[in-house]
């Protein structure tokens, strides 16, 4: 029973309209679903992804009516997102340039090249080249070319004010190992791997002792979520309760069943089921053209509808 990856990352946008035409229409990244917070459904829930919409390949949003993000320690700070080679780098950094993103320059980190940029809201975002590890499933509608379409999530960036109790939830509650370190401006991270490793697998903490906690609102990430098999899922719920970490319990998703949990810092996990994935009551060319609502919700249509503005 372990971890194999990154399952998804759940961000925060104040504008639901602009957030979808930045990330299917400048990352080309696919509208997978479009669906409610299932917890308040007055707000939009997005997924983006690969073309099959893939577990590991999802960058989520919550739309709420916030101010911007409080930066600061205690938070997820910087999300990855994989692609293949230096060619893919260099098209990207043209293309974001000409699209007036705020980006970097290319610029090799813990052995890979990575370019650093921030979405309109100030979502701080890295595209990886990840050496073309694993598959890869582009999709066919994006206006990016095939071979330089995001591929993935990973690495994903914890800053903490204290290490010590957060690594002990990464190695002896989930399962992590403690690979490598590598030095940032900021401070020393250090690098854990999850299943096969690599970076789609990978969670990376910076401890910044100095810095005031942050406080989440636009351009935050409200959590990251780790992949699990469906068969685990029971099993794991039962570990946290074992090693007597607080936990939501079990947690049905409709998409995918769910546990969720903080560590020491505040940082709040969730722990994910591949399955039964987007197609359970969409087919696969039509993912995400309308509002999806999970059964318990559907009665509820018309009302939902109404409070949701057009994207």
């Amino acid at each position: 029973m372990r971890l194999t990856g990154l399952h998804h990352l759940t961000a925060i946008t104040a504008r639901a309209s602009a957030n979808h035409a930045f990330y299917t229409g400048v990352l080309g990244m696919r509208l997978v679903k479009k669906t409610v917070n299932q917890d308040d459904v007055s707000a939009y829930h997005l997924f983006y992804a690969d073309g099959l919409a893939s577990p590991g390949s999802d960058v989520t949003f919550f739309d709420w009516p916030a101010p911007p993000e409080w930066r600061g320690t205690n938070s997820i700070v910087r999300t990855g997102l994989r692609v293949s080679g230096p060619a893919a780098i260099a098209w990207w950094h043209a293309h974001l340039t000409r699209h007036d993103v705020r980006v970097g320059e290319p610029q090799p980190r813990d052995g890979r090249l990575t370019l650093d940029f921030e979405d309109p809201e100030g979502q701080r975002l890295s595209l990886v080249d990840d050496g073309g590890a694993g598959s890869s499933h582009p999709y066919a509608q994006s206006p990016v070319p095939a071979e330089h379409q995001i591929r993935g999530l990973g690495p994903v960036r914890l800053s903490v004010a204290e290490i010590g109790r957060t690594e002990a939830v990464l190695v002896d509650v989930l399962g992590m190992r403690k690979e490598r370190r590598y030095a940032l401006p900021e401070g020393e991270v250090h690098v854990f791997a999850m299943g096969e490793g690599g970076a789609a697998a990978e969670l990376h903490l910076l401890a910044e002792p100095g810095l005031p906690a942050a406080r989440q609102g636009a351009g935050a990430v409200h959590h990251v979520a780790f992949r699990i098999p469906d068969a685990d899922h029971a099993a794991w719920a039962e570990r946290l309760k074992a090693k007597r970490m607080p936990s939501s319990g079990p947690v049905d998703r409709y998409y995918f069943r769910s546990l969720y949990f903080r560590e020491p810092n505040g940082i709040l996990f969730e722990i994910a089921t591949d399955g039964p994935g987007f197609t359970a009551d969409e087919p696969l060319d039509s993912l995400g053209e309308r509002l999806a609502l999970p059964p318990f919700l559907e009665p509820r249509r018309a009302e939902i509808e109404d409070g949701l503005k057009p994207l």
